[in-house]
């Protein structure tokens, strides 16, 4: 399976065969404002069991290394850039949004499905609703503010894993 990214290079996805397996689950970042944010969510990705990470935008530089990525995730887990995350969604798996906007679940009412793709709108605006409009799931994080994207990436992708584990599916 051969992906474009938005540098126009086509890549293949290392994760070719998981792609199709239960419990699959990725993660879109709608233009990330920093490297620092992208490294906290790899990390995120790594503790949680996330399979790859696409992000959209140029306000970020791609660094090999990113100094909140500890645990260099980005080494083992693919970090993608890409044009259109929806173009991106896998077989069989939910997109679903995640944001404070009007009619989304309330994440402790959520239920995750068991393949998904968790698309995260940048800190400092909202999803595009024209862009998404196709998307039905849409959640968000009660919260007194709004929180930054590494530390949303890391309440969904532990609320997953923690309803997972209650219910006795695996990671």
């Amino acid at each position: 399976m051969k992906e474009s990214g938005h540098d126009g290079k086509e890549r293949s996805s290392p994760l070719l065969e998981q792609r199709t397996e239960a419990g699959y689950c990725c993660i879109g970042l709608v233009n990330p404002k920093s490297p620092e944010n992208v490294g906290a969510v790899m990390r995120a990705a790594g503790c949680y069991g996330a399979d790859e990470v696409y992000y959209t935008g140029s306000r970020f530089e791609l660094a090999r290394r990113f100094a909140t990525d500890t645990k260099q995730m980005v080494e083992k887990i693919p970090l993608l850039g890409v044009d259109n995350l929806l173009a991106f969604v896998p077989p069989g798996c939910t997109p679903v949004l995640v944001d404070l906007i009007e009619g989304a679940t309330s994440l402790p009412d959520y239920v995750h499905p068991e393949r998904a793709f968790y698309i995260f709108g940048p800190e400092d605006g909202t999803l595009d609703p024209a862009r998404f409009a196709a998307v039905k799931e849409v959640i968000y994080v009660p919260t007194k503010g709004c929180m930054n994207l590494a530390a949303s990436v890391n309440v969904i992708l532990y609320d997953r894993l923690a309803k997972r584990l209650r219910d006795g599916r695996s990671e």
